[in-house]
């Protein structure tokens, strides 16, 4: 489980997992130089710069259907158990041309495929993950039509994108540790009766 910057470390591993492993060539062919970032919808709404880029985008966060549903709705303790998200996310290529644009998006879709899960080994660490944390990465089929909603809300024009889901991530509720601290010393008295 992580903490509250759980959400954003699943999207920046993901994009350092795919800028650490871009190799220069791939089957003896040179690749096309390729810089991947994590962005928000105000940045992609702004001045994109030129160059061969794939962009990460968040653009829905959902409540895990059956993590929703599952029986242990409550921890240990009693309390609220973990928060269960999927996160939806929008790749797309920002190329020169169409081999780079092309040739960029289909390595990452291949490094995804073959790469579906981030343990916590590749997970950043500023969400607090547990040691057995997994996420799984899998393509997520986005209609047509709600692709273009999304390219239409933002200025700059369709760029080649895929959709994906990364899945199951766990958020751990906050603890309150003023209200239930930890009993560190106990203070007896014995009296004997006066009578």
């Amino acid at each position: 489980m992580a903490n509250v910057f759980g959400v954003h470390s699943v999207g920046s591993s993901i994009v350092t997992f795919l800028r650490n492993t871009y190799p220069g060539e791939s089957g003896g062919r040179a690749l096309p130089a390729c810089a991947f970032e994590l962005v928000s919808a105000g940045q992609l709404a702004g001045e994109i710069e030129e160059g061969n880029r794939i962009t990460l985008f968040l653009y829905r966060i959902s409540v895990n259907e059956h993590r929703r549903q599952s029986a242990r709705l409550r921890d240990e303790a009693g309390g609220a158990g973990p928060l269960g998200l999927d996160l939806h996310y929008l790749m797309s290529a920002w190329g020169m041309t169409p081999e780079d644009e092309q040739v960029s998006m289909t390595w990452a879709l291949r490094q995804l495929h073959r790469h579906p899960v981030l343990d916590a080994s590749s997970l950043t660490p500023e969400a607090g993950w547990d040691r057995e944390e997994v996420v799984q990465i899998v393509p997520s089929e986005l209609p047509t039509e709600d692709l273009m909603r999304i390219w239409d809300a933002l200025s700059p024009s369709y760029r080649l994108s895929v959709s994906w889901v990364a899945r199951l991530v766990r958020i751990d509720p906050d603890r309150d540790d003023t209200q239930h601290r930890p009993v560190v010393a106990g203070r007896f008295r014995y009296a004997e009766d006066a009578s």
